[in-house]
Order: C-alpha cells, then sequence, then structure tokens
C-alpha cells in the first residue's frame, strides 16, 4: 500500500501549478472540492462519533504520517496540537519548494466538515516555516437571550 505521505510531492505541485495559473481562489476551491467529495470517511466518523470520530480519524493518519503531535479529546472538546508537521518537514527538504500557503488547506478541508455536526472549529497556524499549528474544535454552546 502507498502512504500518504508520497502525495505530498504531488500535492504541492498541484497546489503551485493552480495558484500559477488561475490565482489562489482555484487552489481555496480545490481544497473545498476535496473536502466536499473525498472526505466521506471523516464525515461518516463525525457524524457517528462526534469528538471521538475525530479522534478516531486523525490519530490514523497523523501516525501513518510519523507527525509529532499532542491530541486532547473529551465529549466536547477536540485539539490537535502539531508541533511538527512531517509534510511541511519533507517539502523544506527540497527538491522543489514549498507552496507558500500550503498550510492553509486544513482550514479549508475540515471546518466545512465538522461544523454542521454542532461544532466550531479553529485552524491556527502558528510557524508555517515549522509546520507547527493547532486544530481546534469545540461543541457549539446555545447561547442566552
Amino acid at each position: 500500500m502507498i502512504s500518504c505521505t508520497e502525495f505530498i510531492w504531488a500535492y504541492n505541485e498541484l497546489f503551485k501549478f493552480l495558484h500559477e495559473r488561475y490565482g489562489k481562489q482555484a487552489v481555496i476551491d480545490f481544497w473545498i472540492g476535496i473536502s466536499d467529495d473525498f472526505l466521506g470517511n471523516l464525515n461518516a466518523l463525525v457524524a457517528e462519533k462526534g469528538t471521538q470520530g475525530m479522534y478516531e480519524y486523525w490519530h490514523h493518519t497523523l501516525e501513518e504520517e510519523g507527525a509529532d503531535y499532542t491530541m486532547t479529546v473529551d465529549e466536547d472538546r477536540f485539539v490537535i496540537e502539531m508541533h511538527h508537521c512531517p509534510s511541511v518537514g519533507l517539502l523544506n527538504q527540497g527538491p522543489s519548494s514549498k507552496y507558500a500557503d500550503y498550510c492553509e488547506h486544513c482550514q479549508w478541508l475540515y471546518p466545512r466538515i465538522i461544523e454542521p455536526y454542532g461544532f466550531e472549529a479553529r485552524c491556527d497556524i502558528i510557524d508555517a516555516d515549522r509546520g507547527t499549528c493547532r486544530l481546534s474544535v469545540r461543541r457549539k454552546t446555545e447561547s442566552a437571550n
């Protein structure tokens, strides 16, 4: 089986091509398309298991990638603290440059899947050059009127 890390270079080059040829909005549209059409497994896990489904999805993926991360999960909250993203680490090694906005893909892929299930999701890029970021998810609360 091919590891997901085998595709990092291809994704990176595609992002750069789309941006150079059609502009950044084309890259964002591509990321939205991936979210809508190819992340059904995450969607199903969140629909069925909420934050535990998020844990199952990312634990598998991040372990396969060899990420350095900390994950916190309870019924109403889910957080990934990415200490070192292996994708960014690989892209920083060459032979080609990392797409400048590579780290933004998470903010376009994941909140649109998670939020319809009663959660708020936020992706914070802490240091794009080092590959540190945070995905924070919490259950929406009813505001008092």
